[in-house]
């Protein structure tokens, strides 16, 4: 695990001086445009209407999988209280 580490330090020690390279000047853009006021104000308005969704998105799966380890449950309760009634081994 050690070698492993100083490995992976070693390798991001030799790669960071290519990442900060830029061929040329590219005048403070980006990757996508350059970020004026109105590509910074739209990229909050997705951040602020993108988290609600996702929370609402996530709690609506936890619900349907609370759901399903309930049905699973009440499931095997049913079919041990057939077993205990059948007598059985």
């Amino acid at each position: 695990m050690v070698r492993t580490a100083l490995l992976t330090l070693w390798l991001l020690a030799l790669t960071a001086p290519a990442a900060l390279a830029a061929p040329g000047q590219d005048q403070g853009n980006g990757w996508y445009v350059p970020a004026d006021d109105k590509v910074v104000t739209n990229a909050g308005f997705i951040l602020i209407a993108g988290f609600p969704v996702l929370i609402l998105l996530l709690s609506l799966l936890q619900g349907r999988l609370e759901k399903r380890k309930d049905r699973r449950l009440a499931a095997a309760r049913a079919r041990k209280a057939r077993v205990d009634q059948r007598g059985g081994w």
